[in-house]
């Protein structure tokens, strides 16, 4: 009965996620770093939202971590990904994928350091009413 419970959830989150969202909003970052949320639902304690990112040639997110978990495409563009020792946590070209976990020992920074457009989708998978990010300070990065 609980392998049923978490497969109505499933697809609940996927039939959500398929329905327009209405009004889009938009998080600071870098200039002209935008996001646009496509969808959200809630299940039980969770926040599941997907989300487009926009980050424009030589911008970047600023230093924050999550609060839950996030999966990511590069639907468009090269987004260079840096951890807080201010080393580089990987390069995804347009069609890859990424993972990244919560809290705030996984500070983190994502670049754009291509010349166009880099776009991202992203599933936000939070805990209920938590912001995509929390703001972090610049661990001493002289790249930014």
């Amino acid at each position: 009965m609980r392998h049923l419970s978490r497969l109505g959830a499933i697809g609940a989150v996927l039939i959500a996620l398929a329905l327009p969202a209405g009004a889009a909003h938009a998080t600071p970052g870098g200039p002209g770093v935008v996001g646009n949320v496509i969808a959200r639902t809630t299940v039980g304690d969770r926040d599941y939202v997907l989300r487009e990112v926009t980050i424009p040639p030589g911008q970047a997110t600023g230093w924050h971590y999550h609060d839950g978990t996030l999966y990511a495409r590069v639907k468009q563009g090269t987004l260079s990904h840096f951890d807080a020792t201010c080393a580089s946590s990987g390069v995804h070209p347009e069609g890859s994928t990424l993972q990244e976990p919560p809290g705030a020992d996984h500070v983190h920074l994502g670049q754009n350091r291509g010349t166009t457009d880099l776009v991202l989708q992203v599933l936000y998978v939070l805990p209920h009413g938590a912001p995509f990010s929390q703001d972090a300070p610049n661990p001493g990065c002289d790249f930014e």
